[in-house]
């Protein structure tokens, strides 16, 4: 029973959309509801797969009965887990605030929207075959394009185009990179992938990596690494904040699919590209959030800051620094999402300044928001009390034996203090200094405080993971070294007597 369940977190949010369907003209808050509910279902879901996961090696369940790697595997292990925990606790705060601030009301499709681009997500955290990851990820392109769409608007409109231009980009790449990996190797399953290539002859070993190279492109596309993070900005900065809180998982999409894929198939070496575009990212994203002008444009920028700062530990490709990257992976994302929706939370309580950084006229909740912020603050910067100050401190004991070491440890600290100088102004800025409006009203209609409940939810996430640090630690230990143990992965997919299935 437990192994159907590993298709459950897609089945259930695809139900749920196509629940939605129905009352998205009448009774839409049954809609609403199914989606609230839809996303509270996946956060039990994902608490019984990783304790599943924790209890065993990785596990795969074929669809159809088909064995792999004939047929369409999932595969749970430590990883997938903690990536499915991540995004179902991340969807019930953003559908919440939706339905909370009115944001689904805005359009007809937003709720099947969401559930469809969560089906993508965990689709591709759960897939063993590369192509149905491209699968996958068209799936979340395509709910994200009408996400980022929702509301309309001009500016919406042009960016949303950029965004549709550069994806297409990154299909057709991807498409290309799985056309030469197939052509080497004669399969797309990951396990079988990784002992074809592993007995590869020295001749073609060449084609191997150039398909490795064009596949970890497209991830950092999708992760938005230098240079191939323009995109980022102008796409998170347009849309909706809370659908950008959203969209601060799927740059770890790219992420994941780093962590999958080099270790189990291409080894360290396709790697060795990504730490300096991970390390001039970093300083790219917190100059930017440094300079920014407006509230959604700093947080698109500290969005790129924090995952870069991630992808720098990941960029080691050794089982201390994965190990950091997975403790580091779920605080960058809830701090970047908690930041969206305190951005959001700006906007609709503020007078009239909307989320521009300039002085603000006293307005209802500014206490409550001010708080958010600060927290946020803290959170993005990766500063005590919070899990993000554990994580960096994690990352740069871990790069210790790099050959990066010196610049790692100065861009870290060095845009650490970009980014709380650049809070600090905005902070500052928002809440502190007067604006020459007159104050609003307390009794204002637009504020109410329930509103916030999402962002604090995530605050308490942050807490809790500060907290458990020590559980938190040992468990992404476990997972980082679980990422490298290539033959139980090969076991679990294609059986004990698989090729490369034993050390």
């Amino acid at each position: 029973m437990i192994d159907a369940l590993i298709a459950a977190p897609l089945l259930l949010p695809a139900f749920a959309g196509t629940a939605t369907l129905l009352f998205r003209r009448r009774r839409r808050w049954i809609g609403a509801a199914i989606s609230v509910g839809s996303a509270a279902g996946l956060v039990l879901l994902a608490l019984v797969l990783m304790a599943r996961a924790m209890a065993s090696d990785p596990l795969a369940y074929a669809l159809g009965n088909w064995p792999a790697p004939f047929g369409i595997v999932l595969v749970l292990d430590r990883l997938a887990a903690l990536m499915l925990l991540l995004t179902a606790v991340l969807g019930l705060a953003v559908a919440t605030h939706a339905t909370l601030t009115g944001l689904d009301r805005k359009g007809w499709h937003f709720n099947p929207l969401f559930q469809f681009q969560l089906l993508g997500i965990n689709g591709a955290f759960l897939t063993g075959d590369l192509f149905n990851l491209f699968v996958f990820f068209e799936v979340l392109l395509i709910a994200s394009y009408g996400l980022m769409l929702h509301g309309q608007g001009a500016q919406r409109l042009t960016a949303g185009v950029q965004y549709v231009i550069v994806n297409l980009i990154g299909s057709t790449l991807f498409l290309i990179a799985l056309g030469l990996l197939y052509g080497i190797t004669g399969t797309l399953n990951m396990a079988d992938m990784a002992v074809r290539a592993a007995a590869l002859p020295p001749g073609d070993m060449g084609l191997l990596r150039a398909g490795g190279l064009l596949l970890v492109m497209v991830f950092a596309l999708k992760a938005a690494l230098a240079p191939l993070h323009l995109w980022l900005p102008r796409t998170y900065g347009s849309t909706a904040p809370a659908v950008a809180a959203l969209f601060a998982i799927m740059t770890k999409v790219g992420a994941y699919a780093m962590m999958r894929t080099v270790p189990l198939i291409f080894g360290d070496g396709v790697g060795q590209v990504l730490l300096p575009a991970a390390l001039v990212t970093m300083l790219l994203g917190f100059v930017g959030l440094l300079a920014a002008r407006s509230l959604r444009d700093m947080a698109a920028f500290g969005l790129i800051g924090s995952t870069a700062t991630l992808l720098v530990a990941i960029a080691q490709f050794d089982q201390r620094a994965m190990t950091a990257a997975l403790f580091y992976l779920p605080h960058t994302t809830l701090a970047a999402a908690l930041l969206f929706l305190t951005v959001d939370l700006v906007i609709r309580w503020r007078p009239a300044e909307g989320d521009s950084i300039v002085p603000t006229s006293s307005f209802a909740g500014q206490g409550r928001l001010a708080l958010l912020f600060l927290a946020a603050a803290i959170a993005l910067a990766g500063l005590p009390p919070l899990s993000g100050f554990i994580g960096k401190l994690l990352i740069l004991q871990a790069s210790l034996a790099s050959p990066y070491v010196i610049a790692i440890w100065a861009l870290v600290l060095g845009t650490s203090l970009l980014a709380v100088v650049g809070m600090a102004r905005a902070g500052t800025t928002v809440f502190w200094k007067q604006g020459s409006c007159p104050p609003t009203s307390k009794s204002r209609t637009a504020f109410r405080a329930i509103e916030a409940m999402p962002a604090f939810f995530l605050l308490i996430m942050l807490g809790a993971l500060t907290v458990a640090a020590g559980p938190a630690t040992a468990y992404a230990d476990a997972t980082s070294h679980q990422i490298f143990d290539v033959p139980a992965y090969v076991r679990a997919v294609l059986g004990p007597a698989a090729p490369g299935a034993t050390p």
